[in-house]
């Protein structure tokens, strides 16, 4: 039998009248859809009674959750087609499509870069430094982020990366399409990083003195314009610091969301993106073994170059 860990919930008042799955959502940094899975199976009661995901919450009300444990499981190799732009023994560089999601995680069990790099590469020649779920994996990029993403297949040449991202001598630069028209022509938004006091599944930008106490993470993105569009901007970007969706919580910070974006923009963003229109594009790092710098380049994917047609000419 599965095993539990009971935690008991007591609404504020302003609570009154919120949707139970919602407010257990926000309380344990939870997504709504597994809330609603725990509602189905009847381990959330309020009153001592299994409820339903649209019950509102009424003064007095006391929330008792029984979360089961973790099925935790090993990353098995997929034959997934892979668009390999640089490797040797030490590290290989992929450019991931839009809609892959890196390594397993909870909704995402298989079909990740993970896996198809478990086929390509066979289990033993991936580093190991970042655990089981995640061989290789020196930095992540999102789901619904294209582009160039750099993997290790020895523990040495992982080390090494992760000593030229701590340093900022790892290169990354990107280009989006932003909402609105940016007035200036380049800048930088330096503003710390970190979880959301509210929305735990997102992050923020917080203030200073959150810095200060562990609880955001210095963060600087710098910009420059290609080209102004009616209602949107398509830039450039280069990252000095690589934080957790670092580049669309600090554009949305200045009212520019990257165009797509659902979490951090409107829900009235184009459909026809499916996410963000944000690629990486560049990378450029010393070789582990060699110290001969390497600078690596893709070509925007076809959405991203689709959209843009469809904003037609600069302005």
């Amino acid at each position: 039998m599965q095993s539990m860990e009971t935690r008991t919930l007591i609404p504020l008042p302003e609570m009154t009248g919120e949707r139970l799955d919602r407010y257990v959502s926000v309380e344990l940094g939870v997504s709504r859809a597994q809330v609603q899975n725990w509602l189905e199976r009847g381990l959330i009661c309020v009153g001592g009674k299994p409820r339903a995901k649209n019950y509102r919450i009424t003064a007095g009300d006391l929330v008792q959750i029984s979360i089961p444990e973790p099925v935790s499981f090993d990353p098995k190799p997929q034959p997934i087609d892979l668009n390999i732009v640089y490797q040797d023994d030490d590290l290989l560089v992929v450019n991931k499509p839009k809609g892959m999601v890196v390594h397993p995680a909870a909704g995402n069990p298989d079909g990740t870069l993970v896996n198809a790099l478990l086929a390509y590469c066979g289990e033993n020649n991936l580093s190991t430094i970042s655990g089981i779920l995640r061989p290789g994996i020196v930095h992540r990029i999102d789901k619904d982020t294209s582009g160039l993403l750099i993997v290790a297949k020895n523990d040495k040449a992982h080390k090494s990366l992760a000593m030229q991202i701590k340093a900022h001598s790892f290169t990354r630069e990107y280009e989006a399409v932003v909402a609105g028209r940016l007035k200036c022509d380049q800048g930088a938004v330096d503003a710390p990083i970190g979880r959301h006091p509210v929305h735990r599944k997102k992050m923020a930008v917080l203030p200073i003195d959150m810095l200060k106490a562990g609880k955001a993470r210095n963060a600087v993105t710098h910009f420059k314009v290609i080209n102004r569009y009616r209602k949107y901007t398509h830039i450039s970007l280069r990252l000095e610091t690589g934080r957790t969706h670092q580049i669309r919580v600090h554009m949305a910070s200045i009212g520019h969301p990257v165009a797509g974006d659902r979490v951090y923009g409107s829900n009235r963003q184009p459909a026809m993106l499916q996410g963000q229109c944000l690629h990486a594009k560049f990378i450029g790092f010393e070789h582990p073994t060699t110290g001969r710098r390497i600078e690596l380049s893709t070509e925007l994917p076809d959405y991203f170059t689709s959209f843009l047609k469809t904003l037609g000419q600069p302005e």
